[in-house]
């Protein structure tokens, strides 16, 4: 008797050969997330070329230029804390320096059901990789009908300023890079939850760069990264190719939404 192997819904999407997220059980499935382990512990980063296909990889693309007219574009400046500047410090403290931050995302309701990585990301044996690999028992999709999973084209002259995440992780997948520019540039475990490290911090902010750190990204690549104590940006972007990316927000606790006024200022209305 022949047994038949079901093909999964996204395997258009990932090269399972290469990176077999269907069979976390078997001995290749294994072997990918004790990589992943050791890579984040290592640097604080796991990057995985070639995740995607190159026809998955070109749809995106395609599929970014499509909804482009729908694209919620901000250009502000913040703090890299994502707080209000503190004015009780120095013009030259970390929690008084400002950045700016300018891109253009594409929410998750616009991003069809078709679409290869709305495919990837509603599968549960994609979520059980993304938690294998951060080593979390149990991992849930977000349940933002706006910010679950979204698209970024940072454009000429846009770029995403120095700033540490307010997760633990963050998981992105990258489609397109530009002609120059564009870089994830990072300083792996600058601050710790004990010591915020404000010297090292200013450092970095007044152009020290003896500890930065830039992430390869080729299109395809998907990365885990963990931003909370990890200070990052992206450069801006040069030439008239833009730089396109999405996020996949996971989290360890059920019905995770954004508040109304993150959801404002991501993409220009309300999740709920």
């Amino acid at each position: 008797m022949t047994s038949t192997v079901t093909r999964p819904p996204y395997a258009d999407v990932v090269d399972l050969d290469a990176y077999p997220i269907h069979r976390l059980d078997s001995d290749p499935g294994q072997a990918l997330v004790a990589r992943c382990r050791a890579e984040l512990a290592a640097d604080g980063v796991c990057n995985l070329p070639g995740f995607l296909t190159p026809a998955a990889a070109a749809r995106m693309v395609a599929l970014a230029e499509e909804l482009a007219d729908r694209a919620w574009r901000s250009d502000q400046t913040h703090t890299i804390y994502f707080e209000p500047v503190d004015d009780t410090v120095p013009a030259e403290h970390p929690r008084a320096h400002t950045v700016r931050s300018a891109k253009r995302g594409i929410a998750y309701d616009y991003i069809p059901p078709d679409a290869p990585l709305r495919r990837l990301y509603e599968s549960d044996d994609m979520t059980r990789f993304i938690a294998a690999a951060l080593g979390i028992a149990t991992l849930y999709r977000s349940a933002d009908p706006l910010d679950a999973l979204q698209m970024t084209a940072f454009h000429p002259g846009e770029e995403l300023g120095w700033h540490f995440d307010r997760s633990e992780f963050s998981v992105t997948v990258m489609y397109q890079q530009p002609e120059a520019g564009g870089e994830f540039v990072y300083v792996p475990g600058l601050r710790t939850a004990d010591d915020p490290n404000y010297a090292g911090v200013q450092a970095v902010l007044q152009g020290d760069p003896s500890n930065t750190r830039v992430l390869p990204s080729a299109p395809g690549t998907l990365a885990f990264f963990h931003g909370h104590n990890a200070l990052h940006r992206v450069t801006p972007i040069e030439g008239a190719r833009p730089r396109i990316n999405s996020v996949l927000t996971y989290g360890e606790v059920p019905d995770m939404k954004l508040n109304d006024l993150t959801s404002q200022l991501f993409y220009g209305r309300m999740s709920r």
